[in-house]
């Protein structure tokens, strides 16, 4: 099967979006797919570049810049990005290409008509992976307002559902928001889990031996430090806990919040902290191995639910993860019965520097937490399952019609126990 990747993000791009393609391509191709990955590029001066990676190819688009920009820029940005990239395609030596199969990655909501043109131009199914639901969780975290951008971004987003055969969600905590859009998805919804490939531990450049924090027990952020992610709270914590000479915690990332985060620190005088920039997700195993636990969080007024990357990454690593979500997250159940860490809903200070103190003192006496939390990722999480059931749910887009979102709350699409047979998924009763 010739398969068309498109993302808005992928490597030398450092976020999880961009790993999880780059891992999805991968697991493609070794599985012997013809594949091309079709990603936006800024500041070059020819319309295209194609590239041969691991097995499969990239055709990078060149394209309005995105990404660490003001929300205006980068909302007139996005609004360009598909347009751009389609004129640009026109020239590449892509153009007349044909493929099986179109799969698109959102964020961004934007590159539906992409989409729809090359799944128009090759007659064939497509597969949507909806990963963040905007303009929604915007909403509910107050950068935006019920007004006229939010009516447009809800015109793009019911547009880049209508283009999809196949909409993989994750976590089916998302199905009733889709059931509640009614008509206005008329694609066969299930849960597609968040997949992590393996990696090698190559070494890392953060030295947790050169930190403040050298000697303790780590629990360790690594990813994006943003308005979503409501951090504060883990500084908090980490505050009520700075009397502890054996706790410390280490943040690693960018982000909009990541500057403020670490001044607010210095202020404080945290030295149960340590702060260090982003790195390349292959040092990723590196860092963990110099950890004892992950941290979580995940802003409470979200609405929507989610499976942050970086829990399969602690997942993978044999790390249990002390998190602060949202009331409702599927997580919480997820940690809770598989005995993999520690979670709250409260998101208060206090009651996350209680569990954390449960975790060191836990740990010491059990010695099998690391192999469940592995166990775990193999079991849900892996690239492998990724493709197998994408590629499943193409090829039944051959034989029968798509189920819409009204059949989850009918009885045609249910949520299977998540403890049943170790996965998260919706099914349709009749495959």
């Amino acid at each position: 099967m010739r398969v068309v990747l498109i993302a808005d993000a992928f490597p030398p791009m450092r976020t999880s979006g961009a790993v999880q393609m780059r891992d999805l391509a991968h697991e493609f191709a070794k599985r012997g797919h013809e594949v091309t990955v079709i990603t936006p590029m800024s500041g070059s001066s020819e319309p295209w570049l194609l590239e041969k990676a691991n097995g499969y190819e990239v055709l990078r688009l060149r394209s309005p810049r995105a990404k660490d920009v003001g929300h205006a820029r980068r909302a007139l940005a996005e609004v360009a990005l598909p347009f751009c990239m389609m004129r640009n395609f026109s020239s590449s030596p892509l153009a007349n290409a044909s493929w099986d199969a179109v799969i698109w990655y959102s964020p961004s909501i934007f590159l539906g008509p992409l989409a729809a043109r090359l799944k128009k131009n090759s007659n064939c199914p497509s597969y949507l992976i909806v990963r963040d639901i905007f303009p929604e969780w915007a909403v509910d975290m107050g950068v935006m307002r019920r007004g006229l951008a939010y009516r447009f971004f809800k015109l793009v987003e019911y547009y880049q559902y209508s283009v999809a055969n196949v909409i993989g969600i994750q976590t089916p905590s998302n199905a009733p928001y889709f059931s509640k859009l009614g008509k206005k998805v008329k694609a066969k919804i299930e849960v597609l889990q968040n997949w992590l490939a393996e990696a090698a531990d190559i070494g890392c450049s953060v030295q947790v031996a050169t930190t403040s924090v050298t000697g303790r027990f780590i629990f360790v952020y690594a990813g994006n430090m943003g308005v979503a992610q409501g951090m504060d709270v883990l500084l908090d914590a980490a505050a009520l806990l700075k009397s502890r000479n054996d706790i410390g915690f280490l943040f690693v990332g960018r982000g909009s919040e990541a500057e403020r985060l670490r001044a607010d620190a210095a202020k404080r005088g945290l030295d149960n902290i340590a702060f260090h920039d982003e790195i390349d997700p292959t040092e990723i195993p590196g860092l963990y191995a110099q950890c004892n636990a992950g941290l979580v969080a995940l802003d409470p007024r979200h609405k929507t639910h989610n499976v942050p990357g970086k829990f399969l990454s602690y997942m993978q690593a044999g790390l249990p993860v002390l998190a602060s979500v949202n009331s409702g997250n599927d997580l919480i159940h997820l940690i809770r019965s598989e005995r993999v860490g520690e979670v709250s809903t409260e998101h208060t200070a206090s009651e996350l520097a209680r569990l954390a103190l449960e975790m060191v003192d836990q740990q010491a006496g059990d010695s099998e937490v690391r192999n469940r939390c592995r166990t775990l990722s193999k079991k849900l999480f892996s690239s492998a399952a990724a493709v197998q059931q994408i590629a499943r749910a193409l090829d039944l887009r051959h034989k029968t019609s798509p189920y819409g979102a009204e059949a989850i709350s009918n009885g045609l699409i249910h949520t299977e126990d998540p403890l049943a047979d170790g996965e998260l998924a919706l099914r349709s009763q009749q495959e």
